[in-house]
């Protein structure tokens, strides 16, 4: 591990779906710490809690149990609205699916989480376009998404992930509806924008041997529909 500070300690972490008669356990007592600058991926079969996992340290759901410090700041008193504000501020997301709007081209998708936060329209829209020629799609800016491939769609998601400046990274198979060639591109692209940008990464991925290329490993094992503590491998 990184002789860094911590960017990502969580202790105890405990989360739930369902009622009481019908309650699923996915994470009970879970520990994950991540230095400031490491690039980790966290594998684990289908169902153990990666993407629950994800939500909780990217501050899209609340824990039932335990705490999660990101950067230094304890998260678990903040209302809703600051942990909005730290969330928007500080963590960028990249999904399975790249969520992007079809109405609006790469440029205002990249653009609109600047705009949302108050930037000017002039200064989002080049914001926007360093970062689609960041990921090598400068000749993309005013293509709609039906009229951009997967990798392409996929590549949009990583720019507008990047668009606040976020200090913390959070891929949830970022790489799981692509081929092969295209999955690999996309994880040489974030490998890069991570050491350049300077973040702090966590990847939740399928894909062993993109895994093995992180700095640690985590393995979310299950029994009985729980998920033990996480290990690195």
């Amino acid at each position: 591990m990184s002789e860094n500070r911590l960017m990502v300690e969580a202790t105890g972490l405990t989360k739930g779906f369902g009622s009481a008669s019908t309650r699923l356990e996915v994470i009970r007592d879970l520990d994950f710490v991540v230095a400031t600058g490491e690039m980790v991926a966290v594998v684990g079969p289908s169902g153990v809690g990666k993407s629950t996992l994800l939500h909780l340290i990217g501050l899209l759901d609340r824990p039932e149990k335990g705490r999660i410090v990101l950067d230094g700041v304890e998260t678990d008193g903040l209302d809703g609205a600051v942990r909005a504000g730290l969330r928007n501020r500080s963590i960028g997301f990249v999904f399975q699916h790249h969520h992007l709007l079809d109405e609006l081209d790469a440029l205002d998708n990249v653009a609109l989480p600047l705009r949302i936060s108050g930037r000017g329209s002039r200064d989002a829209r080049n914001r926007a376009a360093e970062l689609l020629d960041s990921v090598g799609l400068a000749e993309r800016t005013t293509h709609f998404p039906d009229q951009l491939s997967g990798g392409e769609q996929q590549r949009v998601s990583v720019a507008r992930a990047l668009a606040m400046g976020p200090k913390l990274l959070l891929a949830d198979e970022p790489t799981g509806n692509l081929d092969r060639d295209n999955a690999e591109r996309l994880f040489q692209l974030v490998t890069e924008l991570h050491l350049k940008v300077g973040l702090t990464s966590i990847i939740v991925t399928h894909n062993e041997e993109m895994a093995r290329r992180c700095d640690r490993i985590f393995r979310l094992a299950q029994r009985s529909g729980l998920s033990e503590n996480v290990r690195e491998i």
